[in-house]
């Protein structure tokens, strides 16, 4: 599977960033990326800094979406897959989602976000409902990925799960940077360590895309990258600079490399009582 990660600035103006990110998403094609990863909540500024009421327009129902719509016919078009992050309206109800498109356009199925943050900087609680879909896997023409999205990526649980269900590789959009309330401390290391265990600890790939750029004071650290089952990163960007992540994972060495460490075969799950009490 040829798998890449997108790292780009976003303006508030959706055409923009839908006309960047598609650009990205061609050019990513064109080396032969079979699936392709934006980044988080893509079509404007990461408006959960603040608790404004208004910014509740920014969503709309999975069904019709234009910016959904839009990205199914390019994965058609393209002959690649695209999981697309955005802002869900589902009647009352607000969510932090993901659309997976398959090759041939089809949709796939939703993701809704599980673990929400609630911060300086990250109050997505005001916003976003916790996802009630549950980790899932999505069998593309390429092979099966496991989506999650931001916060997720920190709850080796997720990970788990997405793995036991059947995932090979780990996709993660994100949008992350500095602290407002801790302006000397930089995530950017754990941010990647923590995926970099998930990908050993279940010997799977990761494909993490990050936003770059400052938005009202938060400088966004990009970083995007891909590793493989053994940690070993294949491919990473820049805190800085716009552009694309690209690596092949071999998904035969991924399944070989993860019947032999054991790690599924060694599980006492009858002893992990605690993890859910």
């Amino acid at each position: 599977m040829r798998v890449a990660a997108l790292q780009s600035a976003f303006t508030d103006d959706v055409a923009t960033n839908v006309r960047r990110v598609t650009e990205l998403v061609r050019e990513a094609a064109s080396q032969g990326a079979q699936v392709i990863l934006p980044s988080e909540l893509f079509e404007g500024v990461y408006f959960c800094q603040t608790q404004k009421e208004e910014d509740f327009a920014r969503a709309h129902p999975a069904t019709d979406h234009p910016t959904l719509r839009h990205f199914q016919a390019l994965a058609k078009e393209l002959g690649v897959v695209i999981p697309v992050s955005f802002f869900e309206q589902a009647g009352p109800e607000y969510y932090n989602s993901i659309t997976v498109f398959d090759a041939d356009g089809r949709d796939l199925g939703l993701y809704r976000k599980s673990h929400i943050p609630d911060g300086p900087g990250y109050q997505e609680k005001f916003f976003f409902k916790p996802g009630n879909t549950g980790f899932k896997t999505f069998a593309t023409k390429f092979g099966t990925i496991g989506v999650a999205i931001c916060w997720d990526q920190w709850f080796p649980e997720a990970a788990r799960a997405m793995t036991l269900a059947g995932a090979d590789v780990l996709f993660y959009p994100t949008a992350i940077g500095s602290e407002p309330e801790e302006p000397d401390f930089d995530s950017r290391d754990s941010w990647q360590r923590v995926m970099v265990g998930h990908a050993v600890a279940n010997s799977v790939g990761v494909v993490a895309s990050n936003r770059i750029g400052n938005e009202a004071g938060m400088e966004f650290y990009g970083s995007s990258f891909i590793c493989d089952a053994r940690g070993d990163k294949l491919a990473e960007l820049s805190r800085h600079e716009p552009g694309i992540a690209i690596a092949e994972l071999d998904l035969a060495a991924l399944r070989r490399v993860r019947a032999s460490m054991g790690f599924f075969r060694d599980r006492r799950p009858h002893l992990y009582g605690a993890l859910t009490e």
